[in-house]
């Protein structure tokens, strides 16, 4: 595993992980895995080592202002930190145009976990991009949010938000175990979206053009006790994605002999004999992308 700092528009700084596969075993592809909303890039580290025994090279990265990327920074502190979803989306796909530099004549495909399924479609470029695998994802908009979280996200955004995020300068979710310390640019602008029946979309014609010029193929794993996404918010999303090619597989716990998968599940360690094949073989599954759709 190389460690690496990429600095991204305007004035981002992320650390990136890339997981080689080892000696004597041929590298086939090429993946970027998009983290959900507050969740590090070292949670993916077990299944993104994995993948490079398979002869999968894979980059990981956090964000802006969180978790290994924060530290980067002199003053270390949320609070302090100037970004904005659009600047995640900017440090996403800067990783992108990282790993494919490394081996242009490779497959390039996203693994994009919740959020990370969400922001390529505002990328500006994605001629590099073979395809998105997109995991426990779809709209965040609050009502097509799993039925047991709707009330307690309206107090997430009409309460807590408003409330601590001006109080704190920064969401300090790890304080009141909510997703986790967010930057008071990333927090605001979610909750926008999440409050907006066409959740991202809701960035008005700009975003719809760059979701619209999307091409490369997309399957999403939609998962059936996930707390978070449902079906119809999965559907929502690829709605966005209005030209690409895109299905969806429905994926429930019994059909791996689990007890449970969940919002977060999918790449613990745990699920290396069950859930990780199962994705390296969509993975690879994905069709060949069609030409660039109109802008």
């Amino acid at each position: 595993m190389n460690t690496l700092h990429l600095h991204t528009p305007r004035g981002g700084h992320v650390a990136a992980r890339v997981f080689e596969p080892p000696a004597g075993t041929p590298t086939t592809l090429q993946a970027v895995i998009g983290a959900a909303m507050g969740v590090p890039q070292r949670y993916y580290a077990d299944f993104a080592a994995w993948l490079a025994t398979q002869g999968v090279r894979v980059l990981t990265f956090d964000y802006r202002g969180h978790a290994d990327s924060l530290a980067l920074l002199q003053h270390r502190r949320v609070r302090h930190v100037d970004a904005t979803l659009h600047d995640w989306r900017a440090d996403y796909e800067a990783a992108t145009q990282y790993l494919h530099a490394l081996a242009p004549e490779l497959p390039l495909r996203l693994i994009g976990h919740s959020l990370g399924a969400q922001l390529p479609g505002l990328f500006e470029r994605t001629d590099h991009i073979d395809g998105l695998l997109a995991v426990a994802a779809g709209s965040g908009y609050w009502r097509q949010n799993a039925p047991q979280l709707r009330r307690r996200v309206l107090f997430m955004w009409h309460g807590l938000v408003p409330v601590l995020t001006p109080l704190f300068g920064y969401f300090p979710g790890k304080r009141i175990g909510a997703v986790g310390d967010l930057p008071a640019g990333v927090i605001r602008q979610w909750r926008r979206w999440c409050l907006h029946p066409d959740y991202s979309g809701s960035e008005g014609p700009a975003a719809r053009q760059r979701y619209a010029a999307v091409c490369f193929p997309i399957l999403a794993l939609s998962i059936s006790d996930d707390e978070m996404m449902t079906l119809p918010g999965t559907q929502s999303l690829l709605a966005l994605y209005a030209n690409a090619p895109h299905a969806i597989e429905r994926v429930t716990p019994q059909d791996h002999a689990l007890a449970r998968i969940g919002h977060l599940g999918w790449f613990h360690r745990r699920h290396q004999a069950d859930l990780w094949p199962h994705t390296l073989q969509a993975l690879r599954a994905l069709p060949q992308r069609v030409a660039q759709a109109p802008a």
